[in-house]
C-alpha cells in the first residue's frame, strides 16, 4: 500500500514539474528494492518438483545410466584423439535426441601422444616398476636412459644435493599434503631436476591412497630450460626407493618412453541450450569437461560433471519449464590440458560478458552434494543464500566462498559470479587420472542428488526478475 501511494505521488510530482517546463532528476531517490527473499522463496514448489524428479521419478539413475553408457562405449578420451572426437559426436548427437538445442564451436586443442613406455629397477635388484608418463613430456632415445637415482622428499632437499643430480634420474618421494600444494612435483618436477643436470625424472603419484597405481596428469616444461623425461610412478616403489636409499644402496633405473608431442588438432567445445523466454541472450552456464586422460574411462573425471550439465537440461526440459534466460550447458574440451577449450570458449564470448549471469562448473567428482561454493559480490551472495534454501530437501543449503573450476576462471577472474558443487570428495584422489577412474567409483544415488542440486540453482537463478549483482 506504501509503495501504491507513493508511485501516485511521484507520478503527480512528474506531472507537475513537466508542466513547469522542468525535466525532473531523480538520480537522488531510493526507491524500495525488491523482496529478494520472498521472490526466492516463491520457487519452492518448482524446486521440489525438479528434485522429486531427479531423486525419486522417473529421471531417478537416468544420469548414471547415461554416464554409463557413454563411458562403456567410448572408453578414455585424451586431447587430440581420435576417442575424443568419437566422444563429441556421441554427445552432440545424444543431445540432440533429448529435444535441446544444440550446436559445436571448433577449437584446436594440444595433442600428446603416451607410446610405450617402461621402466624397470636394474640394481639393487632387478624389478618391473609401473609407470604413467606425464603429459607433454618428451620421450627417451630409443634404447631408453639407464641411470643411477637420487631419491629426495622436496624441491629444497634436490637444491641442497644438486651436486648429486648430474647425469641421475631424480625420484621424487615428496609426501602428499593436499592435491593443491603437492601437484606442483608433478607439474614442475622435470624442470627443477633438469636445471641440476639430471637425465629423467620419475615422480611419486599425487595421491592418499594406492595399491600400486600410478596417476598421469599434465606437466609444464619452463622456458629455457633443458626438457627430461618425466613420468609418475607409484607411491609404493617411490618410497621402496626412498628405503633403499637412506640404506646406502646404489639405485640404478632403465627408463624407456616412446612420449611425442604432435601438431594441435582440431577439436570442439559441445553446447547445449534451453532458450529463456525473455532474455534470451542473457545466460546461466553449466558446464563440465568432456576429455580425460588416457586411463581408465575418464567417469568421475570428469564424465560424472559432464552428465550432471545436461541431465539439468533434462530435468528442466520433462517439466515443461522455460526460464527467464538461457540455461546454456558447455562440455569443454582439452580441460585436462589447462582449460585450453574453455579459454577460447572464453576469447570467443567475452564480448558478451555482461550478459553472463552465473557460470557453474563440477569437475571434483559427482559424490555426496555437501555444499554449493560460490564467488561472487556480497550482494550476489546474499541471492545465492537464499536460493541455496531451496535445497533442504536434499539438506544441501551450505552456501560456501570461493568457486572453482579450470574451465570457469577466466569468467571468475573478470568479475562474472562462479559456482561449483562441494561433494564428499575424500577418494577423489584415490582415483583422479588413473586406471581406476571407472563406472565402478560412481553411485546413482549420489548423481541423482548432484543432477537436482544443479538443476534447482540453475533454473532458479536464471529465472529470477533480475540478474545476480556484479
Amino acid at each position: 500500500k506504501k509503495v501504491l501511494i507513493f508511485t501516485l505521488q511521484m507520478f503527480f510530482f512528474v506531472i507537475y514539474l513537466l508542466r513547469k517546463g522542468i525535466t525532473p532528476d531523480f538520480s537522488f531517490c531510493v526507491f524500495p528494492a525488491s523482496d529478494i527473499t520472498a521472490e526466492v522463496a516463491g520457487y519452492a514448489d518448482v524446486a521440489k518438483q525438479i528434485i522429486d524428479l531427479a531423486v525419486f521419478g522417473a529421471a531417478q539413475n537416468r544420469s548414471y545410466r547415461r554416464l554409463a553408457d557413454f563411458t562403456d562405449t567410448i572408453g578414455n578420451r585424451v586431447s587430440g584423439s581420435q576417442n575424443l572426437e568419437l566422444a563429441i559426436k556421441y554427445m552432440f548427437n545424444a543431445l540432440m535426441q533429448d529435444g535441446l538445442d544444440v550446436h559445436l564451436e571448433p577449437v584446436k586443442v594440444p595433442h600428446w601422444v603416451r607410446g610405450k613406455e617402461s621402466a624397470e629397477m636394474i640394481a639393487p635388484r632387478a624389478k618391473s616398476l609401473a609407470i604413467l608418463g606425464l603429459g607433454s613430456s618428451v620421450g627417451t632415445p630409443p634404447e631408453g636412459i639407464e641411470a643411477e637415482v637420487l631419491v629426495v622428499q622436496s624441491f629444497e632437499e634436490l637444491k641442497r644435493r644438486s651436486s648429486e643430480a648430474m647425469g641421475r634420474i631424480v625420484v621424487f618421494n615428496q609426501p602428499f599434503v593436499s592435491y593443491g600444494e603437492t601437484v606442483a612435483y608433478r607439474a614442475f618436477g622435470a624442470s627443477e631436476a633438469a636445471k641440476v643436470g639430471a637425465v629423467a625424472t620419475l615422480i611419486r603419484s599425487i595421491t592418499p591412497f594406492s595399491i600400486n597405481s600410478p596417476h598421469t596428469g599434465w606437466q609444464d616444461y619452463q622456458d629455457g630450460v633443458r626438457r627430461i623425461p618425466t613420468a609418475c610412478i607409484t607411491v609404493e616403489d617411490a618410497e621402496l626407493m626412498w628405503r633403499m636409499a637412506q640404506r646406502g644402496q646404489k639405485i640404478v633405473v632403465r627408463l624407456t618412453m616412446e612420449a611425442k608431442t604432435l601438431p594441435d588438432a582440431d577439436s570442439f567445445n559441445t553446447v547445449a541450450e534451453i532458450r529463456g523466454w525473455q532474455h534470451p541472450e542473457q545466460v546461466v552456464l553449466l558446464s563440465g569437461h568432456l576429455d580425460s586422460w588416457d586411463v581408465g574411462q575418464g567417469a568421475m573425471d570428469d564424465g560424472g560433471g559432464a552428465m550432471i550439465s545436461w541431465e539439468a537440461l533434462s530435468l528442466i526440459k520433462d517439466l515443461g519449464l522455460r526460464p527467464r534466460r538461457t540455461l546454456r550447458t558447455v562440455l569443454w574440451t582439452a580441460e585436462e590440458q589447462g582449460g585450453v577449450g574453455a579459454q577460447q570458449y572464453y576469447n570467443l564470448h567475452k564480448v558478451n560478458m555482461a550478459n553472463f549471469d552465473l557460470v557453474m562448473e563440477s569437475d571434483v567428482g559427482t559424490f555426496t552434494p555437501v555444499a554449493l561454493q560460490f564467488t561472487g559480490s556480497d550482494a550476489a551472495r546474499k541471492v545465492m543464500e537464499e536460493v541455496v534454501k531451496l535445497l533442504a530437501p536434499i539438506n544441501t543449503t551450505k552456501l560456501e566462498a570461493h568457486g572453482e573450476g579450470t574451465d570457469i576462471s577466466p569468467w571468475m577472474q573478470a568479475g562474472v559470479p562462479g559456482a561449483s558443487l562441494h561433494v564428499a570428495d575424500s577418494r577423489y584422489f584415490w582415483f583422479h587420472h588413473s586406471e581406476g577412474d571407472t563406472m565402478t567409483v560412481q553411485d546413482p544415488g549420489d548423481m541423482n542428488l548432484c543432477s537436482a542440486l544443479w538443476a534447482v540453482v540453475s533454473y532458479v537463478v536464471a529465472d529470477l526478475q533480475d540478474m545476480l549483482p556484479r
